[in-house]
């Protein structure tokens, strides 16, 4: 008699021998309850399961990238990382197909809804990572909405599998364990303003409650993270886009400040790794930001000097041959005052000094 396979153990074996640090079991009955994004018979009708992992970035990279010293390795290992959940995902959904249980693979990052008041510009995606993430025990949410894992924090890319399997379903890891313990680090490393300062966005799955700081528009996250502009409100610290046109205080003012900033941001020179996203302008983005992951640490020593490194980094300009480099505000202005107006417009809305 041929021995019996466990399905469960040889899923979570699947992505485990891949690199995965974590894996879950989410299953229609324990997502009950949650939002549309938490629905996994949106994605597949005769849904029954999810299986969700979580890979990790580079520990390595993450202080020289906020310290402005080294932008090309937590970018390439961003991407690879980003690329390897996808493929581990279309991998176990091969499997499970061929043993005749319908799967879909879910792309970690840059594939939304189309069926939104906006489309794909509402950049909702077909499902939640992170509700699968945290339902299943794969991690904690932060304050910041990232999923933390125990020993990488924020530093992990997530990605899942829907399948007509009907799976166990892994319990959530202990609330006491969560490391979060509100610092604010991660709502003071973000330029955007994407996370509120006082209200809490409550989801219920199956029954089980999860907080986290309420996500204003994602708007603010675009313009910044994606590279618009990211000069921070304080003048003295910036991400690495080169760009400073103001960050508006209200949600409903980033869609008209993202569309001034499109031109500009395509006629820049781009830095010399990137990533593809079918709405970015010129279709190539740049990882300049990130702030609230990577700066995340369950030793919460570690997630000051992160920080620290951060606001002390100082600003980033970029020169005429493209590259970047970060120097001192008063340097910055003097840099920008030094070109000529048409040049200048590619990184500020106008001359202070007309």
């Amino acid at each position: 008699m041929p021995r019996q396979v466990d399905l469960n153990q040889t899923v979570k074996d699947i992505v485990t021998n891949a690199g995965a640090i974590a894996v879950g079991i989410t299953t229609v009955e324990t997502l009950a309850g949650g939002p549309p994004s938490a629905d996994l018979t949106r994605v597949l009708p005769e849904a029954r399961s999810a299986v969700t992992f979580a890979l990790p970035l580079c520990q390595d990279y993450i202080a020289p990238f906020l310290g402005k010293k080294d932008y090309a390795a937590h970018c390439r290992d961003n991407i690879l990382t980003n690329h390897l959940a996808s493929g581990i995902a279309l991998d176990l959904a091969g499997f499970l197909d061929m043993r005749g249980f319908l799967s879909v693979p879910v792309a970690c990052n840059f594939v939304y809804r189309k069926d939104t008041p906006r489309g794909t510009r509402d950049e909702l995606p077909e499902v939640s990572h992170r509700y699968l993430a945290v339902r299943s025990g794969v991690g904690h949410f932060g304050l910041s909405g990232n999923v933390l894992h125990p020993k990488h924090g924020a530093a992990i890319i997530l990605g899942s599998v829907i399948t007509e399997a009907e799976l166990t379903p892994t319990e959530p890891l202990p609330e006491g364990d969560n490391y979060c313990d509100e610092c604010r680090l991660c709502l003071a490393s973000c330029a955007s303003g994407l996370m509120d300062q006082e209200e809490k966005a409550v989801v219920t799955l199956g029954g089980r409650d999860f907080s986290y700081a309420k996500r204003r528009a994602y708007d603010r996250c675009d313009y910044v993270c994606g590279g618009f502009t990211g000069l921070h409100g304080s003048g003295q610290w910036s991400t690495w886009s080169p760009a400073r046109f103001p960050i508006p205080e209200q949600d409903h003012d980033f869609y008209n400040a993202i569309r001034a900033a499109a031109g500009p941001f395509a006629r820049r020179p781009k830095m010399e790794i990137g990533f593809y996203h079918a709405l970015m302008p010129g279709l190539r983005g740049e990882f300049t930001c990130g702030h609230c992951q990577l700066v995340c640490h369950p030793d919460k020593e570690v997630r000051k000097k992160r920080h620290k490194i951060l606001v002390e980094s100082g600003v980033v300009i970029q020169d005429e041959d493209g590259s970047r480099r970060a120097v001192s505000p008063d340097q910055a202005e003097s840099h920008l005052e030094a070109m000529p107006p048409e040049r200048r417009a590619l990184f500020e809305a106008g001359p202070k000094n007309s």
